[in-house]
This record gives C-alpha cells, sequence and structure tokens, in this order.
C-alpha cells in the first residue's frame, strides 16, 4: 500500500511548482509497484573503474542512534545506500563534535588537530577587535566584521580538501560543495571550488563576486515565492505516531507533537523543517545536470551539505513527532536526489555520514529513569566560574574585560595577567571547575599537548584522547572542561534551542557511514571506522595518490569479495 507522507518541498526535484503536490512513500511494494531500490548490477567493473561522479553527503546530526532506529523503514534514498557498504558504527573520534570541526574531517582526512577547525567558535584573545570570538568559517581580518556578521571565508582551514587534491592532480575536475550553512559548505568544499552556495537566511549565496547560476536564481526564486506564502504542517505517518507526545519544558513551552507547519517569512522556521533539505538537494541536483558533472574527462566532485536534522534535533529534539517527520522525509529527499542523478546516466560514487550525533531534550530523557539526564546552571559559566578567583586574587581588568572566556568546552585565560598570576589563574579555575557537581573532566594545554592522538579503535580513546584530536595550541583554550554524560549545556531552553550537541561522550560522536555505487557488493562492517578514513577511501577509488602521512585515516575496503579499492 501507498503512505502519504509530506506535501514536501521535495516536489521541486520533480520540476512541478514549488509546494503543490503530495509526496508518497513506498511501506511495502506489491507485486504491481516498482521497488524503492532496484537490486544492484552483478558488474565487477564498478570495483576496477573510477566513478564519474563523487557525491559527499553530509547530514547534519544524524547520529548512529537514529539511524540504527530508522534505518527499518527507509524505503527511498537511505534504503538505496544500504545496499551498498554500510559502518553503522563510524566516528568523529574528536571531542569536538560540533558542525564545523565535523564537516573538517569528512572530507579532509584529517582531525580537526590537523584541519585547525577546533569548534564552530573559538576565543583569540590576541586579536585587536572588540569582539574577541572567531568563527570558524569567517575572515576576521575584514574590517568591521564581528562573529555573528561575518564574511564567510576558508582561511581557517590549514590542509586541502579532498577537491583540492583532484584538481591539483587534474585541473579538468570541477568541485561544487552545496549546504544549508556557510561552515558545511566551506568546510568540504575547501579553498579551491567552482561553485559553493550556502543558506545565508534568506537565500542561497556564495563569496562575493561570484556570478550567480541560473539553478541558483532558479531555487532563490521558488524558495521565495514559497516562504512568502507560508508552508503547510506536515501529515503524521502512522509509523511516527508513536513518537508524537508533548513534552513540557517550562513557561508554557512544549516540543514533541509538532507537524512543523511554516508561517510565511518564517526563514528560521524554514530551516528547521525538511523542506530546507529538500530545497538544497534540489539545487545541488540542478548544478550537477547544468554543470555536466561526471560527463568530462575527469572525476568530479558533489559535496552536499543537509543541515534541516540539526536544526530540527537544537529546536524539537531527537525523539519526537518532529525528528521522525523530519527523517522520513530526508529519506523520500535523497531517493529523488538519486532519481535525478540517475537520469543523468553518470557513473557515481555516494558517501553519506554526519558531522556529529545529538542528544535529545533531557526532559524528555529523565522520563525513561535517567536522572542524570540535566541541564547545566549559569554558576558553570566564565564568568560565574571566575568572580570568585578574581576576588580573591584582587585582580583589576580593564571594562569589558575578565579573568575567563570561554567558547564550548574550552576556556582562556586573561592574557594580561603576569606569568605567575596566569598560573595561579589557571590552578585555581581547574580546581574550581573540577569541584563542580556537573563536570567529568578538566584538563589543562599541557596535559593535552602532552598526549598523542592514538591509533587504536575509536571507541577505546580516553576522554584526554578525544579532546586532543581536536586540540589545535593555536586556538583551543588554556584548559577544556568535559561535563558528565547526559548534561545538555543549556541553562534555559524556554527562549531558544531545547537539545544540543557538542560533548566528548559516544551519543555525540558516533555516526554512520555508508558507501554506494552501481555495482558494489552489499556488506556491513560492525567494527568502528572513523570519518577521516572517507577521503583515503574516496581517494583510493579513484586511483589518487596521498603522500603518507598527509591524511590521519585510513582506507576502507569498499567491495568485499571483488576486489578492493585500497591500494
Amino acid at each position: 500500500m501507498l503512505r502519504p507522507v509530506f506535501a514536501a518541498f521535495a516536489v521541486l526535484v520533480l520540476g512541478q511548482p514549488a509546494f503543490s503536490q503530495t509526496v508518497v512513500y513506498n511501506a511495502q511494494p506489491s507485486a504491481q509497484e516498482t521497488p524503492a531500490v532496484s537490486p544492484p548490477s552483478a558488474s565487477s567493473s564498478a570495483a576496477i573503474t573510477p566513478p564519474k561522479l563523487i557525491v559527499a553527503i553530509s547530514v547534519d546530526q544524524f547520529s548512529a542512534d537514529l539511524f540504527a532506529e530508522y534505518r527499518g523503514q527507509f524505503t527511498g534514498g537511505l534504503k538505496r545506500m544500504q545496499q551498498g557498504a554500510v559502518f553503522p558504527s563510524g566516528y568523529q573520534a574528536h571531542a569536538a563534535t560540533e558542525t564545523c570541526p565535523g564537516h573538517s574531517t569528512i572530507l579532509t582526512g584529517n582531525h580537526p588537530a590537523r584541519t585547525g577547525i577546533v569548534a564552530n567558535d573559538w576565543v583569540d584573545l590576541a586579536t585587536t577587535r572588540e569582539d574577541k570570538t572567531v568563527y570558524c568559517a569567517e575572515n576576521e581580518q575584514v574590517t568591521g566584521s564581528t562573529s555573528k556578521v561575518y564574511t564567510v571565508s576558508d582561511v581557517h582551514l590549514k590542509v586541502p580538501t579532498l577537491g583540492e587534491r583532484m584538481k591539483a592532480a587534474n585541473p579538468a575536475t570541477r568541485a561544487v560543495s552545496v549546504a544549508g550553512k556557510d561552515r558545511a559548505a566551506v568546510m568540504m568544499g575547501g579553498h579551491k571550488v567552482d561553485e559553493l552556495w550556502w543558506w545565508d537566511g534568506k537565500k542561497m549565496s556564495s563569496y562575493a563576486g561570484r556570478a550567480e547560476p541560473a539553478a541558483v536564481t532558479r531555487t532563490n526564486a521558488k524558495t521565495l515565492s514559497a516562504l512568502s506564502a507560508g508552508l503547510p504542517a506536515l501529515p503524521l505517518p502512522v509509523y511516527c505516531n508513536a513518537h508524537s507526545r508533548a513534552v513540557a519544558i517550562g513557561a508554557g513551552k512544549s516540543v514533541g507533537d509538532g507537524r512543523m507547519a511554516i508561517m510565511a517569512a518564517d526563514n528560521k522556521g524554514f530551516r528547521a523543517s525538511p523542506y530546507f533539505d529538500a530545497m538544497v538537494a534540489d539545487l545541488a541536483a540542478n548544478l550537477a545536470a547544468d554543470m555536466k558533472l561526471g560527463r568530462g574527462s575527469a572525476t568530479d566532485l558533489l559535496a552536499i551539505g543537509l543541515s534541516a536534522t540539526d536544526y530540527v534535533g537544537h529546536t524539537y529534539g531527537t525523539s519526537g513527532s518532529e525528528m521522525c517527520i523530519n527523517l522520513l522525509s530526508l529519506d523520500t529527499t535523497l531517493g529523488l536526489l538519486f532519481d535525478k542523478l540517475d537520469a543523468q546516466d553518470v557513473d557515481y560514487a555516494v558517501v553519506l555520514t554526519a558531522d556529529h550525533g545529538g542528544h535529545d531534550l533531557p526532559e524528555r530523557i529523565r522520563e525513561q529513569s535517567v536522572p542524570q539526564a540535566v541541564r547545566t546552571t549559569d554558576d558553570l559559566s566564565p564568568g560565574a566560574m571566575g568572580a570568585p578567583i578574581t576576588k580573591e586574587m584582587k585582580l583589576k581588568f580593564k571594562p569589558k574585560e575578565a579573568l575567563l572566556y570561554g567558547s564550548g568546552a574550552d576556556v582562556w585565560i586573561n592574557r594580561s595577567l603576569s606569568k605567575g598570576q596566569r598560573a595561579k589563574s589557571l590552578s585555581k579555575a581547574m580546581t574550581a571547575y573540577c569541584g563542580h557537581p556537573l563536570v567529568a573532566a578538566v584538563y589543562s594545554r599541557t596535559e593535552i599537548m602532552a598526549s598523542q592522538i592514538p591509533s587504536a579503535p575509536p571507541e577505546t580513546w580516553t576522554i584526554l584522547q578525544r579532546i586532543r584530536a581536536s586540540y589545535d595550541p593555536e586556538r583551543s583554550g588554556d584548559f577544556y572542561v568535559a561535563l558528565k554524560p547526559r548534561v545538555t549545556p543549556i541553562p534555559d531552553a524556554t527562549k531558544g534551542y531545547v537539545a544540543t550537541h557538542g560533548s566528548v561522550w559516544d551519543y555525540d560522536r558516533r555516526v554512520p557511514i555508508l558507501f554506494w555505487r552501481k555495482g558494489i557488493k552489499r556488506f556491513e562492517q560492525p567494527l568502528s571506522v572513523m570519518t577521516v578514513d572517507i577521503a583515503p577511501t574516496l581517494a583510493a577509488l579513484i586511483g589518487l595518490p596521498v603522500p603518507t602521512g598527509e591524511m590521519d585515516g585510513r582506507c576502507l575496503d569498499l567491495d568485499a569479495g571483488a576486489g578492493t579499492t585500497c591500494r
């Protein structure tokens, strides 16, 4: 039977007027219906001949836990991905499980300690501008910029991406990066890219001075038209009934039973809906068609960052009707994307993974008899932790300055102090954090840099080793604070996001890694692998040599029983 699911933005992929058609899934294809995924070809040439197009997809906040929960429900693109090489226990092995660091690992083959992308934001106390926070994908040297109002840039990425390496080896290669977030597009695209587009809050944008392709113009026009009218609430699939239950957060706010209707001009709500990914995927497919990716003399690369799952997770949590609707819609969107690529008659290979996992809102987790699921308290902020130390040591600072500065888990100490004052402040601050009941561990710069990034399986890494893998002494803090498991670093969820990620724990580190190509033999590897393994694997697939030591990852065998891609 056919099961109606969404009045979807994905109709854009079909070339229909926006939002005029209902997309359906095949729950159980009947004898008269065509299966959503055709059996893979027995051709052995796919294991030998390099593909003409690599499609690298990152689904923001698509945890291994979500993949495991929903994988049996997929009938579209995510079902197709499961017909290839399935690594259900992939790892963003580092501690800084945020969007920017995670995306920096996928197509560079390197941990954030080497990419230099240690967090979404970090503090630079040496910068001359008043705002000391630096955004990972900005150029803070631009006059008048701040970490919130910035010029998008790739200057902070310290290593080349796979697309850059491909273009260096063969200038005929085209590299395209399209994403819902600027940091996703930049970190997957790199420094040399033919087209790079992201959602700027109102439209798909790129670097200043770039000509806008016709595909972008069409997408922006359709999106503006649709948003100006608003978008309908999404029907609830039968499978999602069990997920649909309101969870109170406080002050009259609840989540868990929503249908994600988008009011007119609600661009923020648009991001936290399946409509957002469908728009980005549609643009990616149209750019591939217009540019004839995969039809030239060299292998091309198309990087796609789908961000809706992250916004849904932050806005509603990971276990309600909203996430259920979103993931089934994502499956449809990916299926339509692959259908459009199929129609272009291009030999393409796909890898799909995520930049990090995610954690549900603590209010819902506590209902499952997990009392340690709590929110942080205001007394854990750098200002609150530093105030008593400042008073005790009788320190004096300029207006708007403080003893401690924080961004995520990193904490910095004011640079104006003498060497002795800094050492004493560091000791007192680390002691104070260590004594807080919500803190699991605190490590200083010296301790972190004295450790090594291990080669052992990532699930065996210590907290210190996880931190080291995302620690850059030029950008990271003077010390690092790891919260206890299930502690959500959002003290008050009534005014903004209700759930997040970013911890050292495996629910934020574990992500699926899936490879598919026509002709690949399906297999599943339950042992752990890492996202830094993706780039060397793809390099081997296309016969691109990478000098020894330039990537942290290793090549994965993608075609068990029919030869290896690793050489």
